[in-house]
Formats: structure tokens, sequence, C-alpha cells
């Protein structure tokens, strides 16, 4: 097949990027893959970096203020999908669905359409409807609740498939017991103490990522199991407000930024535990997968599919949405079974297997081509 992904995203764009380029990747042998994406994007970038795939610079912009910018966009794209006669289309939000539309109105073939909803946002207004209706043939939901919700939209009346995220297990992969006390060095002050446990996230320091609320459950804890806990968090530089907060509650030398990484293993090996409190956006989280992929138990959220990744008390924990109370309360059942957390490790690698395999995916994201192409042709 001659397959074509768009997304939208002009900047990092998060897992929206992961999810791309793990399909660019993992299918450029076996389709013609084509990529598009906004210039100076990171999946425009790794696309570009990825032999066999087609690389496209093509703007999605979006607005009723960028009329002229969405017209010189939508003839560079209908010029693409008019020359390379696409098998299908693979759409991965509203802004690019909606101009893979337009371009394609009034051409004499017309690609099959896959769209994938990656986020808890409503689906909703005449814009989804007709997106849903006019230009949607197939659509892949990356948990179960995210299927759940659509079917409760315009979305609703068509295949709607669930493919879950999944991750490259031999490249997040546990590190060896010898290889950890470099990696946590790295992280820790000389005078913080090999007991201390290292709490980390690598999803992330966007405010619904809910990263704050575990920083005020630290403050809810004891003074003596408050001195043993940090918290380590990768991505962009935290907000002023978040930083005055963590300064206010007298957490500054507990709560550690690691920055963007282009590779979070090292940060990810260091840890004991990973965290994702996400309570808006998010659906099932790359980034906890990855960290269970490495044999590192997660504390998540009950909020949309996040809970859809844990085994309670078994590989992780489940606590409610935006309650620092029970952070507080998992933390200091974590510290009092330190001696539980590496068969729990164990146990969150050995569900990675189990579940979150790269190959896995691949297939399933594959089988779904297959039966759009055969069933629209």
């Amino acid at each position: 097949m001659k397959i074509l992904y768009t997304n939208f995203h002009d900047g990092d764009g998060g897992g929206h990027t992961t999810y791309i380029l793990a399909l660019a990747r993992g299918l450029g042998g076996r389709h013609c893959i084509h990529v598009a994406a906004p210039p100076g994007s990171r999946l425009l970038a790794g696309a570009e970096a990825l032999e066999g795939v087609v690389a496209v610079p093509q703007p999605f912009p979006n607005g009723l203020r960028r009329l002229a910018a969405r017209r010189r966009a939508r003839v560079h794209l209908r010029a693409l999908l008019r020359d390379q006669r696409f098998d299908l289309v693979h759409v991965n939000g509203s802004a690019d669905h909606r101009l893979v539309l337009s371009a394609l109105r009034g051409l004499p073939q017309r690609p099959r359409i896959v769209f994938t909803k990656h986020n808890s946002k409503p689906v909703s207004g005449p814009g989804a409807w007709w997106r849903a209706r006019r230009g949607t043939d197939r659509v892949i939901a990356v948990c179960e609740d995210t299927r759940r919700h659509l079917l409760a939209t315009a979305y609703g009346d068509l295949p709607v498939e669930v493919v879950a995220n999944g991750v490259d297990l031999a490249h997040y992969h546990p590190w060896p017991d010898a290889a950890r006390p470099a990696a946590r060095r790295q992280w820790l002050d000389g005078d913080d103490g090999d007991d201390v446990l290292l709490l980390g996230s690598n999803a992330g320091t966007a405010a619904y990522k809910g990263w704050m609320d575990l920083v005020e459950a630290l403050a809810l804890l004891p003074e003596p199991a408050r001195a043993r806990v940090r918290v380590l968090l990768a991505g962009l530089p935290p907000a002023a407000d978040a930083l005055a907060r963590i300064q206010a509650l007298g957490l500054a030398r507990h709560v550690r930024f690691a920055g963007l990484l282009d590779d979070v293993r090292p940060l990810v090996a260091a840890i004991d535990a990973g965290f994702v409190l996400s309570w808006d956006v998010e659906t099932i989280s790359f980034a906890c997968r990855e960290m269970m992929a490495m044999g590192k138990p997660v504390l998540v959220s009950d909020y949309a599919g996040l809970p859809e990744n844990i085994e309670p008390g078994v590989d992780g924990w489940i606590v409610p949405v935006r309650s620092p109370p029970r952070v507080a309360d998992a933390i200091l059942r974590m510290l009092d079974a330190r001696d539980r957390l590496p068969m729990m490790a164990a146990a969150a690698r050995a569900h990675a297997g189990r579940a979150f395999g790269i190959e896995r995916f691949l297939d399933a994201t594959e089988a779904v081509y297959l039966r759009t192409v055969a069933v629209t042709s």
C-alpha cells in the first residue's frame, strides 16, 4: 500500500509524533510510506531520518485569521494527493483531517481515510460531524475508554477499533542492577542517602500531567517520610507559578528537573517507580508504557485509559484524579514496602511483554489498513 501520515503539530508533537514515527519506521519495509508534517517539527525531522520514508514539509495552519496560509497549504497538499495517488491517508488530528478533506475535494481518485483519536478532548460540533460522515472510513481508538467515548459521537456509526500504543521492548528494557547506581548519581545529590525513594516521570511537565499533584502530596507526608523521597521530571522547564509553589512548600531540594531529553532511558533506569497523574487530554500514555517496559511500576490517576495499563498492586497503583491525599497514601505504601518494588518491577516488564510490544501494535494497525482498503475499494 501507499500510505500518507499527517499531523498538524509544528513543534514537539508529544505522543502524536512518537506514534507516527513508530508506524513509519515499522511499516516502512512493508509499504510505501510518506509523512506530511509542518516544517521545523520534530515529526518532520524524525521522518527525514528514516530510511525509505518520504518526508514532506506540509503546514496545517488553523484558525480563521490564517485563511491565506490555509489556502496555500491546501494547494500544496492537493498537489501531493493528486500526484502520489495514495491508497490510504492516516490522519491524526482535526486540523490535518480537515485540510486533507478540503484538498481531496473534486479529485477523481479518493484514498481511504483512517483517523486516530489520540486525546480525551470532546468530539462535538458540525466540523466533527462533517469529518466523521464525509471523510472517514475507519477510526482507531488508542484505548477502550476512547472507544467508548467515540461510540457516542458522529464517529460511532463507523467501524471503531482499539489499537493500543506499543513500544519497542528491545529499546525500552530494564537496565542491569549494576548500572543503576551510576544512573541514580546523575540525578541525586551526595547527601540524599542510599534509601531515597526516587519517583520519576517522562510524561512531561504540562500542568495537566498532574505532576504538581504529586508535589502537593509530598507536602502532606510526615517529615521523616518526606525526607526519604525525591521526584525527577523530564520535559520542558515548568511554568513560573509551579516553581514558585514548589519553593513555597519548601520542596525545592526534593524536586529535580532533567529538561528535554533526547533519550529518556537513563532517567527511567534511575527511578524506583514512575508516575503519570494526568487529569486532562491524556488517553493511555506512551510514557507509562515506556516506564513499565523498563521494569518500573507506575502510579497512575484514574483518568481516561491510564488505568488500562495497570494491574493494581501487581505492577502499579491507581489513585483518584487530582487527589494529593491519596497520592500521599500511595507514596507511604511504597516506602513501607520497598522490598516489594523489585517484584512489582518484574511484573511491569512482564505486562509490557504481553501487551505493549511494538510488533503487536504494528500488526494490528496494518490489519486496520487492510480491512479499510478491502471493504471500501
